[in-house]
């Protein structure tokens, strides 16, 4: 779905998975530190956005997913995930109630196979799920952000923003007022900066959350059954995550930065190492540069130098070994 920002000067569009807003609006610095002080707003109308009513709701959901909600506040903000049986990450819920709804809204192009699988398990429970992806638009608002919200609207507040559920009608007139509009670099760099996953981007067919530091924040210890508990509650019991998140400071002299999927091998070793990760995401930061975070195997060196293809990086530790 294209959004209308796409048509304000400057624009950029973004590829892949990101395709049908805008990556930047002509410079990305100064999208980011606006960002970074709290003003303007993010164009996420790409993303999925998935609603669940009836008087069942919290109770159901909370049957089905990593996080705790069958007591979850009107307008407490909380994220989950849907594991497979074998405890790979499926789906990543970015969620609050209104107290009479669940609002949710989830990676671009993947509300399709979260409603077919939560109709899938309805039964008798008095519970309704519904696409609302054509009607709202997802609008970021980073922290610190004083730009009204209208009357109405659903806001998922967040740490580090706040995530509004607007009428899709109303996205180019409450941009224009409330804007600066930044692209979706901006916010990519400072998600990295944040260490925060990103489902498709952080994760492969068989990442696990404890590899990526989603314990606590998406997944709670301490609730009853859903699909993929075993695996949770065995690693987090009696073993480590197979691979880790790392976050890489990146040889700055280097003109392109290292894609998904690059290779992350021991300096070392040299180019022709043996891989031990992957790049999931890179960034440039109007601060501290070319950054990433990699997922890498948990045996490797928290010191060690590393290579993200020929690029050197230098790593921090997100999950420790």
């Amino acid at each position: 779905m294209k959004s209308p920002l796409l048509s304000l000067p400057g624009a950029v569009p973004a590829e892949g998975r990101d395709e049908g807003v805008a990556a930047h609006y002509g410079d990305l610095f100064r999208e980011q530190r606006a960002l970074a002080d709290g003003t303007g707003l993010v164009d996420l109308s790409h993303h999925g956005v998935v609603t669940v009513t009836g008087s069942d709701r919290l109770a159901w959901l909370h049957l089905l997913i990593t996080q705790h909600v069958s007591e979850l506040a009107p307008g407490e903000a909380t994220e989950a995930l849907i594991l497979t049986s074998h405890g790979h990450i499926e789906h990543a819920l970015y969620l609050v109630d209104d107290g009479e709804t669940v609002w949710m809204h989830v990676e671009p192009g993947t509300q399709g196979d979260l409603i077919a699988y939560l109709d899938s398990m309805k039964f008798f429970y008095r519970v309704e799920v519904t696409d609302r992806t054509e009607d709202f638009a997802v609008v970021h608002l980073p922290a610190g952000s004083i730009a009204e919200v209208p009357e109405g609207v659903t806001v998922r507040e967040a740490p580090h923003g706040r995530d509004l559920f607007l009428p899709r009608a109303d996205l180019e007139t409450y941009a224009a007022e409330n804007g600066p509009v930044a692209g979706i670099l901006a916010y990519e760099a400072l998600r990295v900066e944040a260490h925060r996953p990103r489902l498709g981007f952080e994760t492969d067919h068989r990442t696990i959350p404890h590899e990526l530091g989603w314990i606590g924040t998406a997944v709670h210890l301490q609730k009853g059954c859903y699909r993929g508990q075993e695996t949770v509650a065995r690693v987090q019991n009696l073993g480590k995550p197979p691979r880790r998140l790392v976050f890489l400071h990146l040889d700055g002299s280097d003109v392109i930065l290292p894609g998904h999927g690059t290779p992350v091998r021991l300096a070392a070793d040299g180019v022709e190492g043996r891989q031990l990760g992957f790049i999931t995401t890179s960034a440039r930061h109007h601060e501290l540069g070319p950054i990433a975070l990699a997922l890498v195997k948990r045996n490797v060196a928290v010191d060690a130098e590393l290579l993200a293809g020929d690029t050197a990086a230098a790593q921090e530790t997100v999950v420790e070994p």
